[in-house]
């Protein structure tokens, strides 16, 4: 829509109260009811360019108040009662569009005649439709569920005057862009475009300079990024004493509300059992679970009744919950942009938090370069020893003692001491062992042990994942919901501005293998592979005649198997039928749970490739 983009950045310099914003007083009533006394960086300088009408480029991350940036425009330009779809929110996972779309239903509390209505796969489409049909102003969605929807035509956009693309970076690496830009079609060109995006990259300059408008772009420097009122501390450790330096961080802080961050969904489950085996109430959050249990796991977190919630990256993106005492990084974060995202859910409305980080080993460049882009230095903490936390829970004991004490009542246990005498046991035996019982602390084989880090490789019980270099990006996390929507961004190359590298998409032709054999791997520089030896070839009954792309493999392969979708080798798509290189510690589990599996709706037979 425009031949180059017009960008200038606009810096917060001092703070603007919300009732100095040209806003309606509905608006400002829900302000006000929220908390919110001044405007953030991103509002001060998005909110007034939005009321204008103009296209605008927000580059900002989590927690620096974008949602409000871009919602109170939205409802101010909102035509009351009327029915039809007016603005268009897409957001890239289910929890972030449930998170802002609550946001928008708190911002147009007192505004009469807007109405919010949420769509996103793993929901009851039936109910989704009926919610469309009842009538809605604004919707908020993930684009495959948008698209199922305007494929159904119960979603029409042809009078939409908004489209907000939130984190447009994560949507366009899950390989939501050509969904995306089928959406924008199905709104009239006379529209206003906002995009927010944590990064600038060229698929995200490449889609403004296609489809904004003389977009203004407004920027939260790093250093705004980073809470001022988180303390950041991080631990040296031995791979194999991490769980017990973060219960011993649990307990010598008194954490009642703390997230902890995998890199894994594997681990996320292992850091969950090993938690409950030592008492403490948590639950996991990741890709494998539906969005009823989602939803029911973040209700019982946000609720108490769990205390401690650990979850990859991806599933907790949008993730938002009042007073959270602390985040824990079990994995240091793959990702620097992850880190900044992690440690925001904490410290949030002025409140403190903390952001502990179990660091191993060669880990530490990790950390450095975390430190490097995020212009914070985060310092080394020290690990408490048992002895630490043994006298952290006796004080809170004598304390909870004290108060009994005072609160009175006590006859009818009166005897129980002399019980115990009677028994043979002296006082002093008795009121140890009972403070022991109330404390709940056994020593274990940490106990006196020094549980600092070496530079070499400390941990046999994960193997190479402790070391920093093995983990996997978990791809299947991605919250996709359409079949092989997960994942797909890493084979769009046209839309990376990188053009046809060698990479692994192989397109096919109508040529079956034996005519056409297949070549060694390459990567990026066109090398082969070294890995090949170690990958099984996979045949699937299915190929481009069915309209099957990388994403539908990928998607269905990660789905249903439950492998990280970067792991699998070369696909190669030919007219009737596919071949996935699959790593061969994958292969049976894949060969498993593939059996009767579907691919866009079409039950599909997978099972090892004949040599050529």
């Amino acid at each position: 829509m425009c031949s180059g983009i017009v960008i200038k950045i606009y810096l917060m310099s001092e703070k603007i109260r919300f009732d100095s914003l040209p806003l309606s007083e509905g608006i400002q009533a829900a302000v006000k009811e929220m908390g919110f006394e001044y405007a953030s960086p991103i509002q001060s300088e998005a909110i007034p360019f939005l009321l204008e009408g103009r296209d605008v480029i927000g580059q900002a991350q989590t927690g620096t108040g974008k949602t409000a940036a871009f919602g109170i425009p939205i409802i101010e330009h909102i035509v009351p009662f009327e029915k039809f779809v007016q603005a268009i929110i897409l957001c890239p996972t289910r929890e972030l569009a449930v998170q802002v779309s609550e946001e928008m239903k708190k911002l147009s509390k007192f505004t009469k005649g807007v109405w919010v209505t949420t769509v996103y796969g793993g929901d009851s489409i039936d109910r989704q439709i009926k919610s469309l049909k009842a009538g809605a102003n604004i919707v908020v969605g993930t684009p495959g569920r948008v698209i199922d929807l305007i494929e159904r035509r119960a979603l029409k956009l042809n009078q939409a005057s908004m489209v907000i693309l939130d984190e447009a970076d994560e949507m366009l690496d899950m390989g939501f862009r050509e969904d995306i830009e089928s959406i924008l079609e199905e709104i009239p060109n006379e529209r206003q475009t906002v995009l927010f995006s944590a990064t600038m990259s060229k698929p995200i300059l490449a889609l403004t300079n296609r489809y904004l408008t003389n977009p203004k772009l407004v920027k939260v420097v790093k250093n705004e990024i980073t809470n001022v009122n988180i303390e950041q501390l991080y631990f040296d450790v031995k791979g194999r004493a991490k769980m017990e330096v973060t219960t011993r961080l649990i307990d010598f802080y008194a954490l009642k509300l703390v997230l902890i961050f995998c890199n894994q969904k594997k681990r996320v489950d292992e850091v969950v059992e090993e938690l409950a085996l030592r008492g403490y109430a948590a639950e996991g959050l990741h890709g494998d679970l539906r969005q009823s249990q989602r939803t029911q796991v973040m209700n019982r977190f946000r609720s108490g009744n769990v205390s401690f919630l650990v979850a990859t990256d991806v599933a907790a993106r949008g993730l938002d919950v009042e007073n959270l005492d602390a985040v824990i990084n079990y994995d240091i974060p793959l990702d620097e942009e992850y880190y900044v995202h992690r440690i925001g859910r904490t410290g949030r409305a002025g409140k403190f938090g903390k952001a502990f980080t179990l660091v191993v080993g060669s880990e530490r460049n990790r950390l450095r370069e975390i430190m490097n882009y995020t212009k914070v230095k985060i310092d080394k903490g020290v690990i408490p020893t048992f002895s630490d936390v043994v006298g952290i829970k006796k004080g809170m004991f004598i304390e909870r003692v004290a108060s009994t004490i005072a609160e009175g009542d006590l006859d009818l246990f009166a005897d129980a001491l002399s019980n115990l005498q009677h028994a043979g046991f002296s006082v002093d035996q008795i009121v140890s062992a009972l403070v022991k019982l109330s404390m709940g602390v056994q020593k274990n084989e940490f106990g006196d042990e020094n549980l600092e880090g070496e530079l070499e490789r400390q941990s046999r019980k994960y193997g190479r994942d402790e070391r920093g270099g093995g983990g996997f990006r978990d791809r299947n996390d991605r919250g996709g919901d359409r079949d092989g929507r997960r994942g797909a961004g890493r084979f769009d190359r046209d839309s990376r501005g990188g053009g046809d590298r060698g990479g692994r998409f192989e397109r096919g032709n109508d040529r079956d293998r034996s005519s056409a054999p297949r070549g060694p791997r390459m990567d990026r520089e066109g090398k082969p592979y070294r890995s090949d030896e170690n990958m099984v070839r996979m045949f699937v009954n299915i190929g481009f005649d069915e309209k099957i792309s990388p994403a539908n493999i990928v998607g269905a392969f990660a789905g249903e198997s439950g492998i990280p979708g970067n792991v699998l080798g070369q696909i190669q798509i030919e007219n009737k039928h596919t071949y996935v290189d699959v790593p061969k510690e994958y292969a049976n589990v894949v060969l498993e749970k593939m059996a009767g599996a579907q691919i866009k709706g079409k039950r599909v037979l997978v099972e090892i490739a004949k040599p050529a």
